[in-house]
């Protein structure tokens, strides 16, 4: 299966598109490109059961964030603070940059 290429990286703020969370925000913690997936602080909340091992003694449900699909979130600009879909760019000394469509800012400094 090829990597794909996400909108959106390791610690960019985003806003949630759709979904039980719709309008929240979070962090991306992890993103899945294989998968086309993000893992979002706070965001898609499942009860998983855990039996006690040697390592953690206490069985019980534990809270954790769920993947959700890359499609479903919209970064967040860190300079107009708005959800904004963005642009590539390769400057001059060949770095590629993102960039916000709403203030064309670079993303990536």
């Amino acid at each position: 299966m090829p990597v794909t290429k996400l909108h959106v990286r390791k610690g960019d703020k985003v806003k949630i598109l759709s979904g039980k969370d719709k309008g929240k925000k979070g962090k991306i913690l992890r993103t899945f490109p294989s998968e086309k997936k993000v893992l979002v602080e706070g965001i898609n909340i499942i009860k998983k059961h855990a039996r006690a091992t040697q390592k953690v003694p206490q069985a019980g449900i534990r809270e954790m964030e769920a993947p959700i699909s890359s499609s479903k979130v919209m970064l967040i600009c860190p300079s107009c603070q708005q959800p904004t879909r963005i642009f590539r760019r390769v400057l001059a000394d060949g770095k590629r940059v993102r960039g916000c469509k709403k203030c064309g800012e670079y993303i990536d400094k």
